[in-house]
């Protein structure tokens, strides 16, 4: 039996409070959307945990009420009568406009404590922030506004200054995004696809705001929330931005759209919005927040399911770019391969200019010389869904200062249909493109990462798109040299993860472009498609092997697949293995148990050998206000995530060393 440490466990179903890192509390909805406020005041607003208390009680007419969380100034006495702010969280399925939970509840909490000035509700689906007055009669009174105080300071009257603007922590954007589309769908009477193209709109006038304003135009303020014509006043600001918007972004934008949102609906979504910066905030948190609100709104009836983001990190690292590769990604979706990826090499490149001795200076400037460099050149996504397309590019801009070599085009189509552009950002010449191959040293790409679309019903079944391929040919097994034999008809019909395997294969350099892609177990195992298997090690050496539990693409889909990593032979070692000759070399194969969530979709832990919860102390770093460069450690006791991805992807990394792959 494992010895563990008993304060290293927590009793099961209980979430470790994140204010004192003893009380465990009950893991409810409701208890989850307070953790997740608790962390966002501390990370984000900037208070401290001696301010914080959880459960505090006050006296509610004859009777003692618990406030879910109550803040107090700094250095002040944790008394009722010195409230300065009280939030009250809800489960998801709780209203606001509900009697017994809903904001009334938070608003007679608030009368009772006669000092409060500001407080909160959510359920964290809705997030509404009040801030009380006296008006002229001596009568306090409330009114909403875009949102709590940053530590220290008062919400702003007036439009905000980008220093006060803070970067986003922990799942706090995720929240604010799904508030946002949830608001869309709900008041603008829309589907959710269109809701979350009206939302894309919204985000690409804050992030242009951010870069190109002198002072923040991407605003509204708490007088204007309250009257038709300070929304006008907003809208007219934010269709402004827009405007400039599809000047600055002509591929993602028509130049007649416009932001169809009603004035309400507007000023709701500028209001939760406003207070972040979106470009100063972590890549990870602005990933995870836009990719989950892209997957839930835009998966469906294409054979498209997103990667998780563990599993987009596992299969970089496994491939392992560097500065002068040339990035991959044929199905890129919302472009999470290429995200991750582009982090990956420019975290390089930062390391690197670092430790160069020069002075900082000329550290900055190397730095954006390269940075421009490999953003320009080296990155590559295509897609044939031209809204995911959309939703890549903005991904792109989120995280960088553009969109990238970024294309609407069916990547099963032969070269000779591809955009010049895209030819060239393939490194593809008039050879390459008449045999569907990069034909020599210096052509095609050099890392790939890829979860193509799968399934039989969605079959390719285009005589010209088929007759490139090898794979788009019938085969039959020859009994007597125990080997597929490929004949001169054209299949019928053909699944695209087939075709998509033998595209990549051939468009990776030979001798050096590796590729990590998905596929389903089928493709290993079913006898049927062994001449996909012969195929496959008679034009690539086979790396690794990695089968993913069913679970890897829950809740949306149950299907089971493994990684395969490749390397494209070069011609000799091509020539070698083309009468059947197979080269004898070791494989890294791993079987991936723990990916960190159940078939619901829900996080899975590490637990002890007697199924206690382990915790540990993690420090994390967090950038307060723009105004300040300064980054604030906060350490919490958190349960450990149950996920072995990256363990297996060092392992593969430590294994490639060793084998001098």
């Amino acid at each position: 039996m494992t010895a563990v440490d008993q304060n290293s466990v927590i009793q099961p179903e209980t979430i470790l409070d994140f204010i004192d890192g003893v009380t465990q509390r009950r893991d409810t909805p409701e208890e989850r959307v307070r953790q997740e406020i608790l962390k966002s005041l501390v990370r984000e607003y900037g208070y401290k945990k001696d301010q914080i208390s959880v459960e505090f009680s006050i006296k509610f007419g004859s009777s003692r009420k618990g406030v879910d969380v109550a803040i107090w100034q700094p250095g002040v006495e944790h008394k009722q009568e010195t409230i300065y702010i009280i939030c009250e969280c809800k489960d998801p399925k709780t209203k606001s406009k509900g009697k017994k939970d809903g904001v009334d509840q938070m608003i007679s909490y608030a009368a009772a404590c006669a000092n409060v000035q500001y407080s909160m509700w959510t359920n964290g689906d809705e997030l509404l922030a009040f801030r009380f007055l006296v008006d002229e009669s001596g009568k306090r009174v409330h009114e909403a506004v875009p949102d709590l105080p940053y530590a220290g300071s008062d919400v702003p009257d007036d439009a905000p200054k980008f220093d006060q603007l803070r970067p986003a922590a922990s799942d706090s954007l995720l929240y604010s995004f799904r508030r946002c589309h949830n608001y869309i769908a709900g008041n603008q009477g829309i589907k959710k696809e269109e809701a979350f193209l009206e939302l894309l709109k919204i985000i690409f006038c804050k992030i242009q705001d951010e870069r190109d304003s002198e002072t923040p135009t991407f605003y509204i303020t708490p007088s204007e929330r309250h009257s038709p014509l300070g929304k006008k006043k907003c809208r007219k600001r934010i269709e402004k931005l827009f405007f400039s918007v599809k000047k600055s972004y002509e591929t993602i934008f028509k130049a007649d759209e416009s932001i169809e949102l009603t004035d309400d609906v507007l000023a709701y979504i500028v209001g939760q919005l406003q207070m972040y910066s979106l470009l100063e905030s972590d890549v990870d948190i602005k990933g995870h927040a836009y990719e989950t609100i892209v997957g839930s709104n835009l998966r469906g009836d294409k054979g498209q399911f997103f990667t998780p983001r563990n599993m987009c990190r596992m299969m970089v690292r496994m491939v392992d770019p560097a500065e002068d590769d040339i990035i991959l990604d044929p199905a890129m979706g919302t472009c999470g391969f290429l995200v991750t990826a582009m982090n990956y090499v420019l975290e390089q490149i930062r390391e690197s200019v670092g430790n160069s001795g020069r002075s900082e200076v000329a550290k900055q400037q190397a730095l954006s010389r390269r940075k421009e460099d490999f953003l320009t050149h080296h990155i590559v996504g295509v897609d044939f869904d031209p809204i995911l397309v959309r939703a890549s590019k903005m991904n792109m801009v989120m995280n960088n200062d553009g969109t990238g070599q970024l294309f609407h085009a069916n990547f099963l189509e032969p070269f000779a249909k591809f955009s010049a552009d895209l030819r060239k950002a393939l490194r593809l010449d008039s050879d390459d493109v008449k045999q569907n191959r990069a034909c020599a040293e210096g052509h095609g790409v050099t890392a790939i990462m890829t979860n193509p679309p799968f399934g039989s019903k969605i079959p390719i079944d285009d005589p010209s798109i088929l007759e490139t391929f090898d794979l788009g040919h019938s085969w039959t097994y020859d009994d007597s040299s125990l080997d597929w034999k490929m004949d001169g008809k054209l299949a019928t019909s053909r699944p695209p993860e087939i075709l998509f395997i033998e595209r990549c294969v051939r468009l990776l350099e030979p001798g050096k472009g590796v590729a990590a892609i998905v596929i389903p177990n089928g493709i290993l195992g079913n006898p049927g498609l062994g001449y996909v298997r012969q195929w496959i090690l008679r034009h690539a050496k086979v790396l690794a092997s990695v089968d993913m539990h069913p679970d890897a693409f829950q809740p949306n889909v149950g299907v089971q697949t493994s990684v395969l990593v490749l390397r494209r032979w070069d011609a000799e070692e091509e020539a070698y293995c083309k009468d059947g000759t197979f080269q004898d070399y070791r494989i890294f194969m791993a079987i991936c148990d723990h990916v960190g969530h159940d078939k619901r979709g829900q996080t899975t832990y590490v637990r002890d050998d007697e199924g206690y919860p382990i915790v540990r102390e993690q420090t994390t770093a967090v950038t307060g206000i723009v105004a300040s460069d300064k980054e604030s450690e906060h350490s919490s006791k958190e349960r450990v995530v149950d996920d072995e991805t990256m363990k297996i992807a060092d392992a593969f990394h430590d294994w490639r060393l060793d084998n001098g792959e």
